[in-house]
Order: C-alpha cells, then sequence, then structure tokens
C-alpha cells in the first residue's frame, strides 16, 4: 500500500526559499504537482524511487530542485527565489506503475493531503 503524506508549506516573503517534504513509502515513481489560484492542477517536478527519472517544470528550473533522501522515503521540493505566483497547495502524488516523468495529474493514483505555500509581495 502506498502512503504519501507532505509537509512543510508556510508563508513566506517573495524572494525567500522554502523546502517541502513528501514522505512516501511502497512508490516507485512520484512527482510533485501544485494548484495555484485560477488554474488547473500543474506537475512541478517527478523523480522515481532510485534517484532517476528527474524532470522539473520548465519555467521553474532554475528555481525549484527535486531531491530525496538517501532512504528514499522522503522526497524534497527545494523552491528558491519565490514569486507570489507560486501561490498554492502543492501536492506529491506517487505511484507503482511506470510513470517516468509523468505530468499528467491523472495518472498518479495514491495523493497526500497538500500543503499551502503563500507567497507574499
Amino acid at each position: 500500500q502506498i502512503q504519501v503524506a507532505e509537509s512543510g508549506g508556510d508563508s513566506v516573503e517573495a524572494g525567500g526559499s522554502l523546502t517541502l517534504s513528501c514522505h512516501a513509502s511502497g512508490y516507485s515513481y512520484l512527482a510533485w504537482f501544485r494548484q495555484t489560484p485560477g488554474k488547473k492542477r500543474e506537475a512541478v517536478a517527478t523523480i522515481n524511487a532510485w534517484g532517476g527519472c528527474v524532470h522539473v517544470r520548465d519555467s521553474l528550473k532554475g528555481r525549484f530542485i527535486i531531491s530525496q533522501d538517501s532512504a528514499k522515503t522522503t522526497t524534497y521540493l527545494q523552491m528558491n527565489s519565490l514569486e507570489p505566483d507560486d501561490t498554492g497547495t502543492y501536492y506529491c502524488a506517487a505511484d507503482s506503475r511506470y510513470l517516468c516523468t509523468e505530468t499528467s495529474a491523472s495518472r498518479y493514483r495514491y495523493w497526500g493531503q497538500g500543503t499551502q505555500v503563500t507567497v507574499s509581495s
């Protein structure tokens, strides 16, 4: 059984940094998504349980970094130079099926409850 839980959301000022954590077990492929006001849920970054299949949304490259701890039980989303447009709910999603660099939310079966990130100008 795959279990997923996010943490680390907070309120920060523009230009600041924040690192989100996703605690997941039993997965093979994992992704971070975000739901920002007025937009549909979009993929932020992907990774697999072996540290491969790493992908970051083109518009976020250079600011967002996805990584894992050595046990691969915690996946991090490091967010730098945050902007007000980054405000939203961030979700971690996982699955056991082959979903290398998959960015479609509908393909992931297991989701966390989400964690709120608010960036003020």
